[in-house]
């Protein structure tokens, strides 16, 4: 299948917001997820997909794999997926982990059919504070101001990201 990765704009309720299910994820081995449902209801939270001492190399990705489609399963059905798009990573095992997660939700969301973009790290981080390079904390800051309770910079992250795809219509506004 030949589709674009862009997602079309949502449709619209007569009340102005985006009426379907969009998930939100900040990849990495801890990864941030934020969802808002179909009836405007926003949860958040992280997933960890550390491997076990005795799992094999692909067992993070089948957990992930299946991580995401109890999710579609008990949220959805979810009608776009954003995730955070990184260009530059900190580490080797770092970029690999993303890779790998990355290769698993576009290929889920390609079966299903489910739209899915990626957006910029300094999008994300300028449209929730302002500072496109803006520290974790200051991303866990914003989202507690927005009345969210994050865990961790991965959660905050997500939240970010779930409130600029509602706040902007997935970047078009």
């Amino acid at each position: 299948m030949d589709r674009s990765p862009h997602i079309a704009p949502a449709p619209l309720t007569a009340a102005g917001t985006l009426d379907r299910c969009i998930l939100a994820l900040d990849l990495g081995t801890s990864t941030g997820w934020a969802l808002r449902s179909a009836e405007g209801l926003i949860t958040s939270g992280t997933a960890c997909f550390r491997p076990g001492r005795y799992d094999g190399g692909g067992m993070r990705y089948l957990r992930f794999t299946n991580w995401l489609t109890e999710i579609d399963r008990l949220s959805g059905p979810i009608a776009a997926i954003w995730f955070e798009e990184v260009r530059r990573h900190a580490g080797t095992d770092a970029a690999h982990v993303y890779g790998g997660l990355m290769a698993t939700l576009t290929a889920w969301a390609e079966l299903r059919g489910v739209p899915y973009a990626g957006v910029p790290v300094g999008t994300i981080k300028r449209h929730a504070t302002g500072k496109g390079n803006a520290p974790k904390a200051a991303m866990i800051a914003a989202a507690r101001a927005r009345g969210f309770s994050p865990v961790d910079d991965n959660e905050a992250d997500a939240i970010a990201l779930l409130l600029w795809a509602i706040e902007t219509n997935g970047g078009v506004a």
